[in-house]
């Protein structure tokens, strides 16, 4: 990544557009944090694949799309508005996120007049109402719930469509209150067929394909939905119930495989959607598919999993996985106190994910494991049953050929989740207080090289949610963290 992406013109920091032709639209991923207060200390994260999808079936549709990944670039608000405001496109479309929420606003109330913004992503769906009658967001044209490839193609042709089209807001100008769109006949452009979607031009994506552990590697989605409803999680299923569920057919993600082998020279992946190894279904499907096609020949790749479908699953099947090329299951553990488990609806318990975990490691199979401090109403010794399980872990692991990472974070609490509408309904909490993103400094200034991987996705809010006393969730999370990186750097 340029770290100093000031040097460089405006034009280049928008992936995917032509530079030579005016731009319909340009799609911000806001930073995370204000990056011109403190450098970005992190090297790399995920790329936008939602963004890369809406670009790339927009460019097809004959439009001028580029995507400004301000979070990878490392850039402040002012820089990201002017990069915008120099670009001069007919769109600016954010991607609302409830931790970048507030930087997009202030990104986008700082637009040229003549910029219409469109809004969309996980904040944009949740909290509706409260964006588009949001002051900074005046010249909000577009609020698009859910999938948009198709939608915002058909915004960019002609914005008087919207209110044709389902799942689409806007503020009335007379009246002053949200307007939704939506003709007969028009559903099918909510759950677009994922098998007819053009796969994403990676010239729109900054950091994918790139360079890992000596492999190229590239970020794939295998399904979109969720079928279950973990408490604090966005992608729960009572939280989208706009989203259809739906797997791409084997032949449709090998092909995909195939043409970045063959364009990038991608060996590796990395699925990141919920589903991949998280049904019993779409885990025999895929793994017929890729036996046929032989990818453990040539590929490695990592997905994640759930537990309790990864505990049932036979030796057989999970030994298919190690012959197809499976590096690393990402597993939302979360917790290691069975009450906490079954609070937040995750259908696990402790001593299942000991059992999962450990025969993924007799196989050679990596496992990062995630983990949450400070639920609300959690106490310490419930925290500390987290800490163990992780111990517990460790200490599996170092005696498998697999080997097991932690991955720990602090609890925020997200809009339309569960966990959100249990806190709202005891009366204690505004949304204000819970939507107060606080982020949190764990590099002491980026000198602590322990926590540099920690530090960009860690955030609080300014109430105390958890039965524990102020310090003590920080401290154990700084704990883990620090001992993780120890075992790393081994």
């Amino acid at each position: 990544m340029e770290k100093n992406s000031t040097a460089r013109p405006h034009h280049d920091l928008i992936a995917g557009a032509h530079p030579d032709h005016p731009l319909d639209l340009v799609m911000v991923n806001a930073p995370l944090r204000d990056y011109s207060i403190r450098p970005r200390v992190n090297d790399f994260t995920l790329p936008v694949l939602g963004l890369g999808y809406i670009a790339t079936y927009a460019s097809l549709r004959g439009f001028n799309v580029g995507v400004l990944d301000a979070e990878a670039l490392g850039l402040g608000i002012g820089e990201t508005t002017a990069i915008v405001n120099a670009a001069r496109p007919r769109w600016a479309g954010f991607n609302m996120l409830a931790p970048t929420a507030e930087i997009s606003a202030t990104i986008a109330a700082g637009l040229d007049p003549t910029i219409h913004v469109m809004l969309g992503g996980h904040q944009a769906k949740a909290m509706p109402t409260e964006l588009l009658t949001d002051p900074r967001m005046s010249r909000c044209a577009a609020l698009v719930i859910g999938e948009a490839e198709t939608r915002v193609a058909e915004l960019l042709d002609d914005h008087r469509k919207r209110a044709e089209l389902p799942g689409v807001m806007w503020l009335d100008p007379i009246m002053r209150t949200p307007v939704t769109g939506g003709m007969p006949g028009k559903g099918h452009y909510l759950a677009p067929d994922i098998d007819a979607l053009p796969f994403v031009d990676r010239r729109y994506l900054v950091q994918d394909p790139h360079e890992e552990a000596g492999r190229i590697e590239a970020n794939v989605v295998g399904a979109r939905g969720c079928p279950y409803d973990c408490s604090f999680c966005g992608a729960a299923v009572s939280a989208n119930p706009d989203v259809k569920i739906r797997v791409r057919k084997p032949e449709n993600i090998i092909h995909e495989m195939l043409a970045l082998r063959d364009e990038h020279g991608v060996t590796a992946f990395r699925f990141v959607d919920d589903l991949f190894l998280g049904a019993r279904r779409v885990i025999d499907t895929m793994m017929t598919g890729f036996s046929t096609e032989r990818i453990g020949e040539w590929a490695r790749w990592d997905a994640t999993g759930r537990i309790n479908v990864l505990n049932r699953a036979s030796d057989i099947a999970l030994n298919l996985l190690v012959d197809n090329g499976l590096r690393e299951v990402a597993l939302g553990v979360e917790s290691g106190n069975d009450a906490m488990l079954a609070y937040i609806d995750k259908r696990i318990t402790a001593d299942m994910a000991v059992q999962a975990v450990t025969r993924l490691l007799e196989r050679g199979i990596n496992v990062k494991g995630y983990f949450i401090l400070g639920f609300p109403g959690e106490t310490p010794p419930q925290m500390d049953d987290t800490e163990n399980l992780i111990h517990r872990l460790w200490d599996i692991s170092d005696h498998q050929p697999g080997t097991f990472r932690a991955s720990v974070f602090e609890f925020r609490p997200y809009p339309a989740t569960p966990e959100w509408h249990r806190l709202m309904a005891t009366g204690r909490y505004t949304p204000q207080q819970l939507l107060d993103y606080e982020p949190v400094d764990l590099t002491g200034g980026g000198v602590d090289a322990a926590m540099l991987g920690r530090d960009e996705f860690n955030f609080a809010v300014p109430v105390r949610l958890s039965d524990a006393p102020p310090g003590y969730v920080r401290d154990k999370l700084t704990y883990l963290s620090r001992t993780q990186w120890a075992r790393l750097a081994c």
